[in-house]
């Protein structure tokens, strides 16, 4: 079981949840808090094993007089695997190496859907196996391949949605009502590169950086909390395929890390940024 939790931060958190376990006769695996002294707000994220004949129904009803007391935003989840939705374009790098630490097991998850704005054949050379594909092209009424998109969502029960380089802006509408279970990858760690081929931007400026960034979705176009960063370094004799390349790397690596701690409850939303606890 995990439970991550924020609250206003007052003293004995640590006591009241631990006090709360031992009374069940749970057993703490690992036991991270945060305060933010900013805001005063506490963050905690504690992983345990529940009691023979104990149940997570019944750990979850009986948390809730404490939480309410305390007030916390929380939350208490089995050991079941989170149900993901890949959405992606053309590009498959992101989505091969999901799919290579699903199947290596090394990324526990249900994946419920694979979506596109494109056909199958048109997405790299990817094997999808007998994972479900659905095509829902683009075709100048965003508002109804956003209505299937998101129906579909909700036929499968998917929690979690990342976009694997799928290159379609979300409405305003659709990334409300994902706030909190959509994860993006920007292709570029300087926020002074947004938009179209912000490496050959990079190229021009000469950075000797370049990088890419895992975050929340919200209406504000690569503006919602981040989640995970990278940089490589590179020099003058790197051509703008050669940041591309690169690119690509960072870009696979970042958003794998966002998705596995989205997938522990690591990841705590604090108003436009975010708390992760680390592995």
């Amino acid at each position: 079981m995990i439970l991550t939790l924020s609250c206003p931060d007052r003293r004995g958190l640590v006591s009241a949840v631990s006090t709360f376990l031992l009374e069940r006769d749970a057993n703490i695996i690992d036991a991270q808090q945060f305060g933010e002294p900013s805001t005063g707000t506490f963050f905690m994220r504690v992983a345990f094993d529940l009691a023979e004949g104990d149940t997570p129904d019944a750990a979850r009803a009986d948390f809730t007089s404490l939480a309410e007391r305390l007030e916390m935003d929380w939350t208490m989840r089995g050991p079941e695997p989170r149900k993901v939705m890949i959405l992606t374009s053309k590009f498959d790098h992101c989505l091969a190496d999901l799919l290579y630490r699903w199947r290596t097991g090394e990324m526990e998850m249900d994946i419920t859907a694979i979506v596109s704005n494109h056909p199958r054949e048109m997405i790299g050379h990817v094997d999808l196996g007998d994972l479900p594909f659905h095509h829902l092209p683009m075709k100048g009424d965003k508002a109804e391949q956003e209505k299937q998109l998101l129906a579909l969502i909700e036929e499968t029960g998917t929690e979690l949605v990342v976009l694997a380089r799928y290159m379609q802006i979300l409405s305003d509408d659709l990334a409300g009502k994902l706030a909190g279970r959509c994860i993006n990858i920007h292709h570029s760690f300087l926020p002074g590169f947004k938009g179209a081929k912000p490496y050959h931007q990079a190229h021009a400026r000469g950075v000797k950086l370049i990088g890419a960034t895992a975050h929340f979705v919200t209406a504000d176009l690569d503006e919602g909390p981040i989640i995970e960063q990278d940089v490589e370094r590179i020099s003058h004799r790197d051509a703008p395929e050669d940041l591309i390349r690169k690119g690509r790397d960072i870009e696979r690596r970042v958003l794998a890390r966002a998705v596995s701690h989205y997938l522990h409850d690591r990841v705590l939303i604090h108003g436009e940024k975010t708390v992760v606890f680390a592995e």
